[in-house]
């Protein structure tokens, strides 16, 4: 089982939203860090201890997987991936929304974030993150779970990364994890993939 995780908040309530991306390490907010105790609570309640921890590079991940193996007894040391780093934005990076919108259109950000395609000069390598999703899902055990903490802009290539869970995409509320929330990828019937849980915060 793969519990995919993104990051707590990184901007104070009543903060203009920004598109943060791979050249922008935020720090958690007082309120993310609480959001990621909340999960760590939340996952050591559902008795899950983790096997392994992948982490991107980003300070904002690393904080979150801190705190949720604060709840676990011994846990494993969290393990840098760089195919997990959020995407970068290219010339939208740091900038708010409005200005963002205003650049490439509603269109292209509905593309976005129903298909994950990335509108212009955003830097992705979509290619390579499905290929980073499939070695992990090649790679993982039955009976002990895996934590995966990253960005909202790489934790969707999950889903696309494999064909039994591109197919279940349909039936989600959308590609976009929450911060501070969750979502969970596992083996069903005749081993496919499947995603029972997307976008829960505790």
């Amino acid at each position: 089982m793969f519990v995919i995780v993104r990051h707590g908040n990184t901007f104070a309530a009543g903060e203009a939203p920004r598109r943060i991306g791979a050249r922008t390490d935020l720090s958690l907010t007082d309120e993310g860090v609480a959001q990621a105790h909340r999960l760590g609570a939340h996952f050591a309640a559902s008795g899950w201890r983790f096997a392994r921890v992948l982490v991107s590079p980003l300070a904002r991940t690393r904080q979150t997987a801190e705190a949720i193996l604060a709840h676990q007894p011994d846990p494993p040391a969290a393990e840098p991936c760089e195919w997990l780093r959020e995407i970068d934005h290219g010339p939208d990076e740091d900038k708010p929304e409005d200005a963002v919108l205003a650049r490439i259109g509603c269109a292209a950000l509905t593309a976005w974030d129903e298909q994950a395609l990335p509108p212009p000069d955003w830097i992705v390598d979509a290619e390579a993150r499905k290929a980073g999703w499939r070695a992990l899902f090649a790679s993982g055990d039955r009976d002990a779970p895996t934590l995966v903490v990253t960005s909202n802009g790489a934790a969707r290539f999950a889903l696309l990364a494999d064909a039994a869970l591109s197919a279940a995409i349909s039936g989600l509320h959308s590609l976009k994890l929450p911060t501070g929330g969750y979502g969970i990828v596992r083996r069903g019937r005749n081993d496919a993939l499947e995603v029972p849980v997307w976008g829960r915060r505790p």
